[in-house]
């Protein structure tokens, strides 16, 4: 069997996966390797984008050493879509070509179905880690996977630039968006004309329920579909939170924000022109370069949230599943629980500012020294908004219709209640009797 994937370009970079991986192991010798006679060898798929390869590459090798086995290392698309789709083919064919799967916090649900359950193997591990991952992660009451790297959104803003103006960092979205306004207008008197006050993900796509997610559960209006499997969507607190979220384009936020992916919201911040910025942990690295323009006058804090309502920041990461289908379990798992573990996390956290998923590394002085703001995440980690995976396989039509409706009502085609009103038949008829 050979399965094969178009290169493609996902935010500018283009992305391959090894000839290796396309190609099933049908027979004990080929290009690929060969037949274990000693040590077993597995396979796990890795990150490609940034330094995510280098830094799976280097636990593996450490994992290597001290268990004697061997793994090979593939590099997933950096598309995640593209990836969800290679994993679909390989899984529904019973190919063993991966055993290890870098899978998204949103695939549980997905890929389940395919994945070997952890329990057996961790020995209570589990509760190291951040509950509602691990929570994220049990399907019909199995692990199915490991959280490897943590991710949710955060609120950067221009510390200079608040002092400038005797602002605060704002604890609700009323504050930022005078606080924005304010500031945006005063610079762009003085000449600062590119300045804008905030940046964040409005294209039509995945970060944009992230980020619309967000706004309408930090106004107490749900979470579009609960975990019982109710609609949730069409009412008075999630129409205010859009309602909301529109009023900024073109006023605080570029009307190119609807277009904006995290690389673009990230350029735009980084390069000095917008004072606060919603993103993912991975842009404190980038704004903390040598060659960034606003190396330290970059602070961090947890989103905004309405007035009476809660802080909430949709969980994103990334975790490690074993294919049902490999023909090393054990020793997969073995690898699994190793890189996914409070040692191997402090060095990635250390070396590739990676987030932890288990809150105690977040305590330790050496990451600290590292990474300052990581003290203020394990509030933001532990009271973390799930996405919808209740939907099960129909996420992706779930969070399809959702991100364009929400788009629409940004881009003012139109209000946000007919928006939401019709996004809820949609999802009625996509749920059917149950999801």
């Amino acid at each position: 069997m050979k399965i094969s994937l178009a290169m493609t370009k996902s935010a500018g970079i283009k992305s391959y996966v090894t000839l290796c991986l396309f190609t099933a192991l049908s027979t004990s010798t080929g290009a690929c390797g060969k037949k274990d006679k000693g040590p077993a060898e597995i396979t796990i798929s890795c990150g490609s984008v940034g330094q995510d390869f280098d830094s799976c590459k280097a636990g593996v090798e450490a994992w290597e050493k001290k268990s004697g086995n061997k793994a090979k290392l593939v590099a997933s698309p950096a598309s995640s879509t593209d990836a969800l789709a290679l994993y679909q083919q390989l899984l529904a064919a019973g190919a063993s070509d991966i055993d290890i799967l870098r899978i998204d916090v949103v695939w549980p649900g997905t890929l389940g179905g395919f994945l070997l359950d952890l329990t057996p193997y961790t020995k209570g591990a589990e509760k190291n880690y951040f509950a509602s991952m691990i929570a994220n992660d049990t399907i019909d009451g199995h692990l199915i996977a490991i959280p490897w790297q943590a991710d949710a959104g955060l609120l950067y803003y221009r510390k200079d630039l608040l002092e400038k103006y005797g602002e605060t960092p704002p604890a609700t979205w009323d504050q930022l968006t005078t606080a924005a306004k304010k500031i945006q207008d005063a610079e762009r008197a003085a000449g600062q004309k590119d300045l804008w006050g905030f940046v964040f993900q409005g294209k039509a796509y995945e970060g944009l329920t992230c980020n619309a997610l967000e706004w309408v559960a930090s106004y107490g209006g749900g979470t579009i579909v609960e975990p019982d499997g109710k609609i949730s969507i069409d009412n008075p607190k999630a129409v205010a939170a859009v309602t909301m979220a529109a009023s900024w384009v073109g006023d605080i936020s570029p009307p190119g924000v609807l277009a904006y992916e995290e690389e673009e919201a990230r350029g735009v911040f980084q390069s000095g022109n917008a004072v606060f910025m919603r993103n993912w942990p991975y842009a404190w690295a980038q704004a903390q370069g040598k060659d960034s323009p606003v190396k330290d006058k970059v602070g961090v804090i947890a989103l905004p949230k309405a007035e009476g309502g809660r802080g909430a920041a949709t969980l994103g990461g990334w975790n490690l599943a074993v294919s049902k289908f490999s023909k090393h379990p054990e020793v997969a798992a073995d690898l699994v629980l190793y890189l996914t573990g409070a040692e191997e996390q402090k060095r990635r956290a250390i070396e590739y500012s990676v987030q932890p998923t288990i809150p105690r590394v977040y305590e330790d002085k050496d990451v600290l020294a590292k990474n300052p703001f990581f003290a203020s995440l394990v509030e933001t980690f532990k009271n973390a908004v799930p996405r919808p995976t209740v939907a099960g396989g129909k996420y992706n039509e779930v969070s399809s219709a959702f991100w364009n409706a929400v788009h629409a009502a940004l881009a003012k085609e139109k209000p946000a209640k007919d928006s939401l009103t019709a996004l809820a038949a949609d999802l009625e008829r996509l749920k059917g009797g149950k999801w």
